[in-house]
């Protein structure tokens, strides 16, 4: 009799193989994940992992959780209405930079305003891959694409600036190269009480890597490792130096701000009680 894989039981086998291109980041990206919550001792039958459109969506078909495969830059939407009618769920978003940040970026901000116990793991490959390569919300300026042959000219979005600013009590973000560190960063967001974000950088050496030169699979790996600069590192560099490097790690970590469905719990005990008192 052979060996069971721990990840046997997390692995939906009659999906496979996938269908990512030979090089892609997203598996690595999952794979951090599913150590992530082996290691959280999170309960099989109580993770709903929900996603929207894209390379980066196809995670949840492989996945062996209960789950939802919704509509493009929906995933977010549906995901807070599982947690609303059940909060005793883990609830798991895997989201794209194309779906979360530019048809899903109002549902994004608004999670992170609620601080509603959401983990989001964007995978960031700066365009959009199953539809073609087209531009993407995190495309680097100057870069190329299929909608954008001559250069990327639009700015770019800083997926973690974003989530702290919108209210995100955890936001954290990794390369699929530093996949301990990868791993560590959505072990925490799956333990914390609010709204986590970690954004993996990953790489899509088919499209966005053949147009811009940038070589296969290994080499734009490789080229993870090279720009990445941690925090403390990116303190000490000027503006010009940090262009083209990757700021990873840990940005926002706060316990003080109450949870969206614990205050929509006390707000249905208040009403409660102000019903049995006679109103308002």
């Amino acid at each position: 009799m052979s060996a069971k894989h721990i990840f046997d039981k997390y692995l939906r086998k009659d999906k496979l193989p996938h269908i990512w291109c030979a090089g892609c980041g997203n598996g690595t990206v999952m794979n951090a994940l599913l150590h992530a919550i082996e290691n959280s001792g999170l309960e099989q039958d109580k993770i709903v992992v929900v996603s929207g459109i894209g390379c980066s969506s196809r995670a949840n078909g492989y996945m062996n959780f209960c789950g939802m495969h919704t509509n493009h830059g929906r995933a977010l939407a549906y995901a807070s209405g599982v947690k609303m009618f059940n909060p005793e769920l883990k609830v798991i978003v895997v989201t794209g930079d194309g779906d979360c940040m530019s048809i899903g970026g109002n549902h994004f901000i608004h999670a992170c305003r609620r601080n509603i116990d959401i983990t989001t793991v964007v995978f960031n490959n700066s365009n959009y891959g199953m539809t073609g390569g087209q531009y993407s919300p995190t495309t680097p300026s100057e870069a190329k694409t299929k909608t954008s042959i001559y250069g990327n000219m639009e700015p770019t979005f800083d997926i973690c600036s974003i989530a702290a600013a919108s209210g995100a009590t955890y936001v954290a973000r990794s390369t699929a190269y530093h996949v301990k560190m990868l791993t560590t960063q959505l072990e925490k967001a799956l333990k914390h009480k609010g709204l986590s974000v970690v954004e993996a950088m990953c790489d899509c050496p088919t499209l966005y890597g053949r147009i811009n030169n940038l070589g296969d699979g290994l080499a734009m790996f490789m080229d993870n490792k090279e720009r990445a600069v941690t925090i403390k590192q990116a303190e000490t560099m000027s503006p010009k130096d940090l262009q083209g490097k990757i700021v990873i790690g840990e940005f926002v970590n706060r316990t003080d701000i109450p949870e969206y469905t614990e205050r929509y719990d006390q707000l249905i005990d208040k009403v409660r009680q102000a019903g049995a008192n006679g109103g308002m």
